[in-house]
């Protein structure tokens, strides 16, 4: 068999069964050929399709677009990929629109050009691209909700650790306060045990009937003193009130002057060799306040004053009513 109808034979066999769509049309892009395939393909018959312009197999949306790139194709012809990086769809006899993917070439047969198009319908890889997209995105979307947990887990943590910080500080702080509430008191505690031993001891010295004033004195040191002893105690016992910022105030009326004078005799048993204890007062006498608390007090800067003094110092203390505001002053 002559070569050239080998080669005609071998062409319509590879036009016939092609496994993709091949559409031949003229310059004018009419349609003179296709294959099975592609008659299958958009579900007409050959007879329906040749002779028809091209646009028959593509959306009416399209053609005016198509229309202008064919005319530029058909002025410059070349072999290549139709519709590089764009979106290519196609129409089928029912009026369905499909995505294609389109290959074009082009050939002279007697002097007239003609152009070969290879339709493949790309339905699957696009509805998989699509899968693959929403993939993608729930993948992103979930990465982006496991990041957030993640940033608030660790500023959470940043939280914790400040407010354990926080906690430890405020742990160190209450232990101070207790090492001082404990000093304090222990000092406190000295002042009138020993008003209760000179007290005592003197009480045992007066045994005569014209004494009697004078142990009545003391007595009344004594009791006050163990009073004192039993308010510090109470206060003690109570130092998770004030771990807890709950210090309870019990105010009462009374002679401001009467009690510091009264503060001033329970320490005069304690002052060095040749020390002296001056007291003066200003201003009206009555008060409301916690007395317990202004014995602490008193007791607590007059000691130190004794203590940190020279013998033979004069120690100095004044307490002032003025404007509704009490001032205690011990130099």
């Amino acid at each position: 068999m002559p070569n050239g109808i080998n080669s005609y034979y071998r062409n319509e066999t590879l036009f016939n069964h092609a496994s993709m769509g091949i559409v031949v049309v003229n310059a004018k892009s009419i349609i003179q050929s296709v294959n099975p395939f592609a008659l299958k393909l958009f579900g007409y018959t050959i007879e329906e399709l040749v002779d028809t312009p091209i646009e028959v197999l593509i959306p009416k949306r399209y053609n005016d677009k198509h229309i202008e790139h064919r005319t530029n194709y058909i002025k410059a012809p070349n072999n290549r990929p139709m519709g590089v990086g764009r979106d290519l769809f196609a129409i089928k006899k029912d009026g369905t629109v499909f995505p294609v993917e389109i290959s074009l070439g082009n050939y002279e047969n007697n002097g007239e050009m003609f152009v070969i198009a290879f339709v493949s319908d790309i339905s699957f890889r696009k509805k998989a691209e699509l899968e693959i997209l929403k993939l993608n995105n729930e993948l992103e979307a979930t990465v982006q909700l496991r990041t957030k947990a993640l940033v608030d887990a660790m500023h959470q943590l940043e939280q914790s650790k400040e407010e354990l910080a926080k906690l430890l500080s405020k742990e160190k702080e209450l232990g101070e306060l207790k090492s001082r509430f404990v000093s304090m008191a222990s000092h406190e505690f000295r002042t009138p045990l020993s008003t209760v031993l000179s007290s005592a001891y003197l009480v045992e010295k007066y045994t005569s009937e014209a004494d009697q004033p004078k142990r009545e004195k003391h007595l009344h040191r004594i009791i006050n003193s163990v009073n004192l002893l039993t308010d510090l105690l109470n206060e003690f016992l109570s130092v998770g009130k004030i771990e807890e910022g709950k210090i309870q105030v019990r105010l009462s009326e009374f002679d401001l002057q009467k009690q510091m004078e009264s503060i001033v005799q329970d320490m005069t048993s304690h002052i060095k060799n040749g020390q002296k204890i001056q007291y003066q007062h200003e201003g009206d006498t009555l008060v409301r306040i916690d007395l317990t608390l202004l014995k602490h007090i008193a007791f607590n800067l007059i000691s130190n004053a004794i203590k940190f003094s020279n013998q033979n110092q004069i120690i100095d203390i004044s307490t002032i009513i003025k404007d509704k505001t009490i001032q205690i002053k011990i130099k």
